[in-house]
């Protein structure tokens, strides 16, 4: 079960039904989808994609994954899930632009990585950006993530990868 997350300014809880139209809203914006996976989809595949994380997702708890609020709103989106692209754990995570340039996506992301290595007992987790991505790259290159290699996509872009590993100073933002 997708455990709760708390960190200075923001929370991360499993979604609920009534956050499909925040949910649809983010994922529809394309200053957010066009760095999420294949890039924009169709409002009707957003639909779809928010009905699995229940009947499937959480279902079966294959992962956890997060709807990320500060104030009370729906802000964001964050996971932390298998893959097979870097044989490992990998972070995802994605907030509207009103949340941008404030330090959350920073927060955001050292959460979720203290829960991989905290909770999950990973030592190491990784990431895959788009690599025209600027504002993502630097975000985790500034919390101690490293460019392993890149993966040149069919439609002839590159996607970066990236490793985190666990380090004896590592610190839980969480236990702060």
């Amino acid at each position: 079960m997708t455990p709760t997350l708390r960190t200075e300014r923001l929370l991360l809880e499993p979604y609920i039904p009534e956050d499909e139209e925040g949910f649809v809203a983010l994922f529809q914006d394309t200053k957010v989808s066009q760095w999420m996976g294949d890039g924009p989809a169709s409002e009707a595949s957003d639909r779809a994609l928010f009905g699995r994380i229940f009947t499937k997702v959480y279902a079966q708890n294959l992962f956890d994954v997060w709807a990320v609020r500060r104030d009370g709103l729906l802000v964001g989106h964050a996971e932390i899930k298998p893959t097979d692209v870097v044989g490992g754990h990998e972070i995802i995570y994605a907030l509207a632009p009103t949340a941008w340039g404030v330090g959350l996506g920073t927060e955001l992301a050292e959460a979720i990585v203290a829960h991989g290595f905290d909770t999950l007992g990973l030592t190491e987790v990784h990431a895959t950006v788009a690599a025209t991505n600027e504002a993502s790259l630097t975000l985790l290159d500034r919390i101690g993530f490293e460019h392993v290699q890149d993966i040149k996509e069919d439609d002839g872009s590159t996607t970066r990868v990236l490793t985190r590993r666990l380090t004896a100073t590592d610190k839980s933002p969480l236990a702060r």
